[in-house]
């Protein structure tokens, strides 16, 4: 084959073409830091750089974004519950006072007052909020928890499910005194009778202050449940009187209220109570499905909201055209992605941590020490007017019978409120059990979230490298392939200039 000077020209500038090429790829890896610039430059690269950025910016919102916040709505409803056990054990600590330590009259108010103000700081800590979510709502993170204000506008019509467990046996003090009526002038008008103490099984709804006609009768209350033998009983009060199961309404002020018929359940709306017979009892405590429909429209501060606990519907009273709205109970549960295709739940709903228990109990305490003070102070009346030498003959005779009726009624009631203390006692306890649960659940939840957090951590840094190793060039080996082809790019520049020196007049 014939070489010509051409060829052999366009051989060398060819081949400076591609040293010089070759430089330029390497300078532009040495300024960007990058094997290549686009994906032309190295397909295979260009493929795995595109999978390592996606699966690294899904770990970067999962590890930077998602879990943090996660994170930190778990740990504002750690401190809430925390606070909450500490309030229980207080209240508990001062249960265990009143039943106990027999306290003066200055003791119970403070107690009474103490409770008092615990009981509302408790259900507050049931508003607690992150970012504006309150976190104790499920997906109402809109809602609070309890009214923050109370309420008159807002008609519930709530379901209520009530086991056989929840049944239990209370004192009631009867034929009490009322010094209201009391008139020193006209002493015979006083019943002399002397109190005495009864005991009832009782199941209690959630709410007092129920409305007495619910229904559009003279009713408030629609009563199921289940018996042992599988018959379905439902009552609603429009029982005839001779019926047997019967649902019967009444007064609290009624003396009969706490003292029901056989067969029969005394509901006394004022406090949300349910009296049960004896035989009533005995049905009901090996029953299921027991379910309680009624009705309230008065809701005070701290009063938990229906929606969170029950099946309910509720009717704005002052706006008709407004539709009512049904809420059903379920579990509602806020989740977070905090990994590939894995999900946990962050929230714990205010039905798993809080009870309406605690403020029953927290009233029938309040109410029995305001019940022993009303005594006392008609004791206070009475000595006062026999310490008067004036009052003498029949009308000290019937205050000295007064005065032991009072006596009697005091130590009745005494211990009346001594056992409001120990259910205070057994009931807090329980809140705590209940309390603990849920801490414990979301416990282990937050625990599964900082291994995962501490797993995407491994493994954000495991695809940064995978990453780099992928598509950024080694300084070093560029630098020295740098330096390596100048000097080719610069050896074959010489050997083209000697080349294109000589031509065939040189030889002439």
């Amino acid at each position: 084959m014939r070489i010509t000077n051409k060829m052999m020209t366009n051989n060398a500038l060819y081949n400076i073409n591609n040293n010089k090429n070759l430089m330029s790829n390497l300078e532009q890896q040495y300024s960007s830091g990058k094997k290549i610039t686009k994906p032309s430059d190295d397909p295979i690269v260009a493929v795995r750089a595109l999978k390592f950025r996606t699966n690294l910016s899904e770990l970067n919102q999962y590890y930077e974004k998602n879990i943090p916040d996660a994170l930190a709505w778990m740990d504002v409803t750690e401190s809430a519950l925390s606070t909450v056990n500490d309030i229980i054990t207080s209240m508990n600590t001062y249960c265990n006072q009143g039943a106990n330590d027999y306290p003066t009259a200055e003791d119970r108010n403070a107690i009474a007052t103490t409770l008092m103000e615990l009981k509302g700081q408790l259900y507050q800590e049931g508003n607690t909020n992150y970012a504006g979510r309150y976190v104790f709502s499920g997906y109402k993170t809109d809602t609070s928890l309890v009214f923050n204000e109370a309420s008159t506008n807002l008609k519930y019509e709530i379901t209520e499910p009530l086991e056989a467990e929840s049944i239990d046996r209370i004192s009631r003090v009867l034929n009490e005194s009322d010094f209201t009526e009391f008139d020193p002038n006209n002493l015979t008008t006083w019943n002399t009778d002397m109190p005495y103490k009864i005991e009832q099984y009782r199941m209690k709804l959630s709410y007092t202050g129920l409305e007495k006609d619910a229904f559009g009768t003279d009713e408030g209350l629609k009563f199921s449940y289940t018996t042992e033998a599988g018959v379905e009983v439902e009552l609603d009060g429009t029982e005839p009187a001779t019926a047997r199961p019967k649902l019967n309404q009444i007064s609290v002020l009624d003396e009969k209220a706490y003292d029901p018929e056989e067969g029969t359940i005394n509901f006394i709306p004022e406090t949300g109570e349910l009296i049960l017979s004896k035989d009533m009892y005995e049905e009901l405590r090996t029953s299921t499905n027991i379910k309680a429909e009624y009705v309230k429209d008065e809701f005070d501060i701290n009063d938990l909201r229906p929606e969170h606990y029950f099946d309910c519907t509720v009717t704005d009273t002052e706006d008709p055209a407004k539709e009512p709205v049904t809420y059903t109970k379920q579990d509602q549960q806020i989740q977070y992605e905090v990994n590939f295709n894995q999900k946990l739940t962050i929230n714990t709903q205010g039905s798993d941590a809080f009870t309406t228990g605690i403020t029953r109990m927290i009233d029938e305490i309040v109410n029995s020490i305001n019940s022993v003070k009303a005594v006392e102070d008609a004791m206070l009346e009475v000595d006062k007017m026999l310490a008067d030498t004036s009052v003498v003959g029949a009308k000290r005779t019937k205050l000295e019978e007064i005065k032991e009726q009072l006596k009697a009624e005091h130590a009745l009631k005494t211990t009346v409120m001594t056992e409001a203390f120990q259910r205070g006692i057994t009931i807090t306890e329980q809140e705590q059990e209940v309390l603990n649960v849920a801490t414990a659940d979301m416990g282990g939840r937050y625990k599964r979230l900082q291994l995962t957090q501490s797993r995407l951590s491994d493994q954000q840094v495991d695809f940064e490298e995978l990453l780099s190793n992928n598509e950024d060039a080694d300084l070093v080996d560029t630098i020295i392939k740098y330096s390596a082809a100048e000097t080719v790019y610069n050896s074959s520049l010489s050997a083209a200039s000697k080349l294109v020196q000589t031509s065939l007049m040189d030889f002439l």
